[in-house]
């Protein structure tokens, strides 16, 4: 860490103490290689080490998944202007407090044993890179960010995050001032202050909190470049690029891993006016029920046996049996059990992680009443309407306090980490389709034949049929029905595909029951719709695409 890109005059008062106290403190690890970080975090006993070389951790309850209800956005000048701050996971906080849990984190770095820093970078496009350094008492924390940042280290100044994974807040000081539980202030937070380009993560030992903190950053800076930020994995071969929207747990990680096809990244991607940029260096996979059959590459990046220090792998909360293996099926300590690793673990990456405009967008969700077709195709309209919603049924594990999966509507499929006005992303996408011309198609990959705990989920190699008949360009020529409740042209064949499967009400035992589902969801939709989005500025085609209206 270059600790004089922080001791200029014109820092705040944060920056400067932070500067002097790394300075001043004793022991200091600057920029650790991997071998070094493995080797401490086993020292720390942070982790154990399985079978495979991968490195395992559990987290306490509280820390199984991300803190959108404790995450905070410091309301300033800048943001008042440029964050909705009304959303859910945009929760204000005055510059004052921010200041007052920053001190108290600073103070309880200073007694640290060891702290470790590290510089890295967000974005493979040169032009809009930004600076990142993780500042925290943690070698495990290093290490992920080491897997899932990029290895070079951007121009200007970076954003620093300070990482307390172990410590709590003092709850009496701050009773009134954050949220509260049972009449408890929590005792963990996510702080962000964009203006001065550091963050706060307090409480919480869920390594992805780190890595959606910085993306939460780059997702506000990018759409005043011109660039806009996606929340999707994103492939290329021989039909073109394409692009896989989702939320945790609808299949971007698994649907983009294609033997076929060269991988560009798993989750966080930007496009700008020359293609698709990765904003990643490596990949955070869900573990839950990980096959090897359908999922090789994931699971060899994870799995394959390597000596602990070329591994550097990150198994998190799955179950490790004490010979050191590793069972994806158990979800006792986890439903949301993660591995974090570098993208060069997977066989079929691209080094440079751009790629062209692209050719087909595919928007994912896990639809856990069983009404929805297993692919539809979307027109310009609907791919508008779909992209404001980001329907999905959010999965048990993926947030704390989420126990089986139920309606989420997340716009732009990624609304927690999305912190600017709608029309700041709604307006990039509508631009870059009419510039671009890219088939947009819904892919369900949630249950059928009944809701969850009736029903089955449909089985990837379905949807990853779907998949290849959007890349392929045999959806573009099919024959549609139109499906008059949820507005979704509905294909009537796909090769692959047993032609009863595209119709969710016939999977049904019961077709009153289906319809039932049916209409309870799309009443959903319209209450949402026309709670969040009737009186904004939308074109009528747009309106007119929501269910229930």
């Amino acid at each position: 860490m270059n600790l004089s890109t922080l001791e200029v005059t014109e820092e705040t008062d944060c920056h400067v103490r932070l500067a002097n106290l790394l300075a001043k403190h004793g022991n200091l690890c600057n920029n650790p290689n991997r071998s070094d970080l493995i080797t401490q975090a086993i020292h720390k006993r942070e982790v154990v080490v399985t079978q495979s070389g991968a490195l395992a951790l559990w987290n306490p309850s509280h820390s199984s998944g991300r803190i959108p209800q404790d995450t905070y956005m410091v309301r300033d000048d800048q943001t008042e202007r440029s964050v909705d701050l009304s959303a859910s996971a945009c929760n204000p906080m005055t510059p004052d407090l921010f200041d007052s849990l920053l001190s108290d984190g600073l103070d309880i770095l200073e007694q640290k044993e060891k702290i470790y820093a590290l510089d890295r970078s967000v974005g493979h496009d040169p032009a809009t890179a930004l600076g990142a350094t993780l500042i925290t008492d943690s070698p495990l924390r290093c290490l992920f960010a080491d897997n899932m940042f990029c290895g070079t280290v951007a121009s200007g100044e970076p954003f620093t995050i300070i990482a307390l994974p172990f410590d709590e807040l003092d709850t009496e000081k701050y009773t009134g001032k954050l949220r509260e539980v049972d009449g408890k202030t929590v005792p963990r937070v996510l702080a962000m202050d964009f203006t001065r380009k550091i963050g706060l993560v307090y409480g919480t030992q869920y390594c992805g909190t780190i890595k959606k903190t910085l993306f939460t950053v780059m997702n506000h800076l990018l759409p005043t470049q011109g660039v806009l930020p996606l929340h999707c994995s994103a492939n290329e071969g021989p039909e073109g690029s394409a692009l896989f929207l989702g939320l945790s747990g609808t299949g971007k990680t698994t649907l983009s891993n294609d033997p076929n096809r060269t991988l560009i990244g798993d989750d966080e991607h930007g496009w700008n006016d020359d293609g698709v940029f990765n904003m990643e260096g490596g990949c955070y996979a869900k573990l839950i029920n990980l096959d090897p059959a359908k999922e090789p590459d994931i699971y060899k990046a994870v799995f394959e046996k390597k000596d602990v220090l070329e591994s550097g792998c990150i198994v998190e909360n799955a179950m490790v049996y004490p010979d050191g293996s590793v069972d994806t099926a158990d979800n006792r300590i986890a439903e949301n059990s993660r591995a974090s690793y570098p993208l060069s673990f997977l066989p079929n990456t691209k080094k440079q992680a751009v790629t062209s405009h692209p050719k087909t967008i595919f928007f994912l969700t896990a639809d856990a009443t069983g009404t929805l077709p297993p692919v539809a195709r979307l027109d310009r309209a609907a791919a508008m309407y779909w992209f404001l919603m980001g329907y999905t049924s959010k999965l048990a594990g993926v947030e704390v306090g989420i126990v089986e999966p139920k309606a989420s509507f997340s716009r732009f499929f990624g609304a927690p980490f999305m912190p600017c006005h709608p029309n700041a992303y709604a307006d990039l996408l509508g631009k870059k389709m009419d510039e671009h011309g890219s088939d947009v198609y819904l892919i369900n990959t949630g249950w059928c034949g009944g809701a969850y705990g009736t029903g089955q989920r449909f089985d990837i190699l379905l949807s990853r049929a779907c998949v290849n008949a959007g890349l392929s360009g045999e959806l573009r020529d099919a024959e549609y029905r139109t499906d008059q409740r949820f507005k979704l042209e509905v294909p009537l064949a796909v090769s692959g595909i047993e032609p009863g499967m595209l119709d969710p009400r016939s999977l049904w035992q019961s077709g009153e029951e289906y319809d039932q589902a049916a209409d309870a969801l799309a009443k959903q939709f319209a209450e949402h719709f026309s709670k969040t989005y009737l009186n904004a500025d939308l074109a009528p085609e747009v309106i007119e695409k929501c269910p229930g209206l």
